[in-house]
């Protein structure tokens, strides 16, 4: 089974430590969730793992081999990365917005059948079918969140990495991009998110990696991770956690 690990990563910006040590082996088939309060490295160490930013120390690989080694276009096809700032710099319609995802894919001979598949597919997964011809400058924010989703989807990625998928949605489009996400795992895929609301954390993830200060305060499997004393040690606020009548355990923040 494919693995996508973060090996002893260490990295520094301006001086300041960002990534200390951090190790952790993902799995397909699995929602990884990264946690932790601003600052601890998530989006820092989800850059390692795409491999857009290079480590001063340790190593992100993909199936032992270094992530920042791989041929451009095949780390495209293995690894699909939602940054948390994704700016589009053309005004262009949602359609041809996604089907930027497909260019990994792409021959000599340009669009193919199942790339528009794909690219359909990821529409009416994201809720964006009947915008796609609608131009990306006329979206609103949320709007935007799920086209550029679309885009990741729609190159069909081993792996899925994505910075704060949720922040911009309305609460029925987070549970149903949540969906989607878990759908991804079921599928076989990998889908490692940043995230800061534990209670979607707790709903959406098989696993955790908690962080504070560029280090890893407790990662595995997220019902042990996601505990009252381990997140008073990253996040310093006391919390309840239950479970609704439905099973769904929810965290709840008390105090500082």
């Amino acid at each position: 089974m494919s693995v996508l690990a973060a090996e002893g990563l260490c990295l520094s910006l301006g001086g300041r430590p960002v990534l200390d040590d951090v190790s952790f082996a993902f799995r397909r088939g699995r929602v990884t969730a990264l946690l932790g309060p601003n600052g601890a490295g998530k989006s820092t160490l989800l850059g390692c793992l795409a491999g857009l930013r290079a480590p001063d120390g340790g190593r992100a690989t993909l199936d032992g081999a270094e992530v920042r080694g791989l041929d451009r276009r095949a780390r495209g096809r293995a690894i699909g990365l939602l940054p948390q700032a994704a700016d589009v710099h053309w005004d262009i319609d949602v359609a041809t917005l996604v089907g930027l995802g497909r260019l990994p894919h792409r021959g000599r001979w340009g669009e193919t059948d199942a790339d528009r598949a794909a690219v359909a597919q990821a529409l009416a997964a994201t809720d964006m079918t009947a915008l796609a011809s609608r131009g990306v400058e006329r979206l609103s924010g949320g709007e935007r969140g799920r086209a550029l989703l679309a885009r990741v989807l729609a190159g069909e990625p081993d792996w899925l990495l994505a910075d704060e998928p949720l922040a911009s949605l309305d609460p029925a489009h987070q549970l149903d991009v949540a969906d989607r996400l878990r759908a991804v795992a079921a599928g076989g895929g990998g889908v490692v998110l940043v995230l800061h609301d534990l209670n979607l954390a707790a709903r959406i993830a098989d696993d955790a990696v908690l962080m504070r200060d560029g280090r890893v305060v407790a990662a595995g499997a997220a019902a042990e991770v996601l505990t009252a004393p381990r997140i008073a040690e990253a996040y310093g606020v006391a919390v309840e956690i239950g479970v609704t009548p439905a099973g769904q355990r929810f965290i709840l923040p008390l105090a500082r």
